[in-house]
């Protein structure tokens, strides 16, 4: 809903992503303030896609059905994020190694090579998570989770659905005796969704290593 306020207040356009697009991109937040002051409206701006569909064409599951139209049951950000359920099998291999979220709409987005790194803090990565692997993070116990991960939206899917997105995302990497004792450690966790999703991966392992 937020996009399309956005679109009507005339601060960008709607890409073929879905995403609100301007002259610098797609790498920003929106924002509502609600009042009844009586403010001028503005006009709605130009699109500026023109023919370009690379975000449709590189979307990992095909969740851009159509320009402007997405199915939100096979995009990965629903899946690693507002999912709370098993992620359907047959898109798991299709996940790769993301496990919260995927941008690669917007990272092929020719509009946001003008885009500007924020010098905002609390937009920086902590606790090491840009260089931590897969298997650290899946080694994390829940007290960590919510330690390093505050005041982070990635916090908001919980510690259950952190191991499943990563269990899924160690099921898709190189079968490393390494990767294959991470999730073999986690065979027998409490959470019948995070077993699924172990044995998921330790049975991808085990195929390919037959």
């Amino acid at each position: 809903m937020e996009v399309e306020l956005a679109v009507r207040a005339g601060i960008g356009w709607r890409g073929k992503h879905t995403l609100l697009l301007d002259r610098t991109g797609s790498w920003f937040f929106l924002g509502e303030v609600y009042t009844d002051l009586p403010l001028p409206p503005d006009a709605p701006v130009e699109e500026h896609c023109g023919t370009c569909r690379r975000c449709i064409d590189v979307c990992p599951t095909q969740a851009i059905v159509a320009p402007y139209e997405l199915d939100a049951r096979r995009c990965i950000s629903y899946l690693t994020i507002e999912h709370k359920s098993a992620i359907p099998e047959e898109l798991r291999p299709l996940i790769g190694n993301r496990v919260y979220g995927c941008d690669d709409c917007q990272l092929v987005c020719p509009w946001n090579r003008f885009a500007q790194p924020s010098s905002e803090a609390d937009f920086q990565p902590r606790h090491g998570l840009e260089r931590a692997t897969m298997i650290e993070l899946f080694r994390w116990t829940e007290a960590q989770f919510d330690e390093r991960l505050a005041g982070s939206p990635i916090r908001r899917i919980g510690y259950e659905r952190w191991l499943r997105n990563l269990a899924v995302g160690l099921g898709n990497a190189p079968g490393t005796p390494e990767v294959v004792a991470a999730l073999r450690a986690r065979a027998d966790h409490p959470s019948a969704l995070v077993r699924e999703h172990v044995q998921w991966a330790l049975s991808r392992h085990e195929a390919l290593a037959a």
